[in-house]
């Protein structure tokens, strides 16, 4: 019977592991997943898993409609393997023999949660207060059943390590219990399962297929890091006890030079180089505004570029000088020009010269910061005027084409220029070097190239250009 036993969880264990035959060396550290470069290990298993999901019908049917998919590295007996997996469902299923199993399988029709579901059901026909507080027991009990490990062989519930986690009063009361889907991302279920079949995780990596969708715009094959809203808590407790990458958002940033294009004894006007921050972030202190404080200590940022955007920035060298100037940015008083270069896509896109506006209403994904969305219901007004300044695809730095667009913001809200391109409802084409949006470059191509407004103090019109860098 032992040895019945033994063959039977072998067999178990082979089905979703699979073998990995590569001369590239393994990583030091496993990786950091909210911010990483996908090692070559990762990528040649993830081409392994993209050449499953083309040859499966079913599978390549709903993944074409866009998900995310994830590998994790493993060594197993002293030879490398890795494992598969999908985040939540895929084609209604979640026991394709291809993939490791979820962390907890709610789907079965006769298990509790579904004989409740049905339950609920018809209860909520009849009283719709009763029916609420039993789908939050229901959903609570779910959570409990996710009985997480990590890699020294402890484990915690859902429940547990969501409210460990948020432990200040304010953060609890913020985030009591997990979002639905919590724990069905592919990077728990991937490192749950190699650890319990005692598989020493190496290396791992994260891949959208399919199409960019109206919620997601992510690029077809294109690797991104784990999502902070749901799995940052949850990893964050599954990855004690391995060796992980330090995360590189800690390590600081190169410092660069300034250029400054106008001066005065009110204000200044710089260059922002792509990669620099406007101000301080929430880790990193180094940024435009404490560079300027360093020369000007009450010296303030006007307004804000994202980090990986370029360009003109007005810099006010005190609170008399930016108070006017913020009142011309809230009345929309200042016209600023951006130039982006746009990524190919397969859809024909306009001529030179042509010209349009698109209207798309933003607000931030609270479970996937600091990416934005689309709601045109419960966002944000958010308006950009666009005209394409090459009809024909320009040959760019290292490898690949683009086009130029000009855009004009009417408002200014976080992303909008970048959602605005990549969304299907937008131009349909993301930044060339956008890793939110489109796919990770060498820099993000968008420069704020020029800037128009009314001097705080004299009153004068004013013009300021910048060369576009790409």
């Amino acid at each position: 019977m032992v040895l019945c036993f033994f063959f039977v969880s072998l067999q178990h264990i082979m089905k979703h592991l699979h073998p990995l035959y590569s001369d590239n060396p393994r990583p030091e550290r496993f990786t950091y997943p909210f911010c990483y470069e996908p090692h070559p290990l990762c990528q040649q298993a993830a081409k392994e898993v993209q050449t499953y999901i083309g040859s499966h019908g079913e599978i390549l049917e709903d993944a074409n409609r866009g998900k995310m998919f994830g590998v994790l590295v493993v060594e197993h007996e002293g030879a490398l393997a890795f494992l598969a997996a999908y985040s939540g469902l895929l084609a209604g299923r979640n026991d394709w023999e291809y993939f490791v199993p979820p962390v907890y399988d709610a789907q079965q029709p006769d298990g509790y949660f579904k004989t409740k579901e049905r339950e609920i059901s018809q209860t909520s026909a009849i009283k719709h207060q009763t029916s609420k507080q039993m789908s939050q027991e229901l959903q609570t009990w779910l959570f409990h059943q996710y009985q997480l490990l990590n890699a020294r062989g402890e484990t915690k519930d859902l429940v547990d390590i969501w409210q460990a986690y948020y432990d200040r009063p304010k953060l609890r009361q913020k985030y009591p219990l997990p979002p639905g889907g919590t724990g069905d991302c592919c990077a728990p279920k991937l490192l749950q399962y190699a650890y319990q079949q005692g598989v020493r995780p190496v290396c791992m990596a994260e891949f959208w297929w399919g199409q960019p969708t109206k919620e997601e715009l992510r690029q077809h094959l294109n690797y991104y890091p784990a999502c902070r809203g749901k799995c940052k808590p949850v990893l964050t407790w599954m990855l004690q006890g391995l060796d992980v990458d330090p995360d590189p958002e800690l390590q600081g940033f190169q410092k660069m030079e300034l250029p400054i294009v106008y001066e005065d004894q009110w204000l200044l006007v710089v260059n922002k180089p792509s990669g620099m921050l406007s101000t301080p972030g929430r880790i990193e202190d180094y940024s435009v505004e404490t560079v300027m404080r360093q020369r000007y200590p009450d010296a303030v940022i006007a307004h804000r570029l994202d980090m990986g955007t370029s360009g003109l920035l007005i810099v006010a060298k005190s609170m008399d000088s930016y108070r006017p100037l913020q009142e011309q940015f809230v009345k929309h008083q200042v016209k600023k020009k951006y130039v982006a270069m746009l990524q190919p896509l397969p859809q024909p896109l306009p001529r030179e010269g042509s010209k349009g506006t698109i209207s798309l209403s933003l607000r931030p994904d609270p479970m996937n910061r600091p990416r934005q969305v689309v709601d045109m219901e419960h966002g944000k007004r958010a308006i950009t005027d666009y005209e394409f300044l090459s009809d024909l695809p320009l040959p760019r730095e290292g490898s690949g084409e683009g086009f130029l667009v000009a855009l004009y913001p009417q408002t200014g809200r976080t992303h909008q220029l970048r959602i605005h391109c990549a969304h299907p409802d937008g131009l349909g084409c993301p930044i060339v070097g956008d890793e939110l949006y489109g796919t990770k470059g060498e820099r993000l191509m968008l420069h704020a190239a020029e800037i128009w407004f009314t001097h705080p103090v004299t009153g004068e019109k004013m013009h300021l250009a910048s060369p576009v860098p790409f």
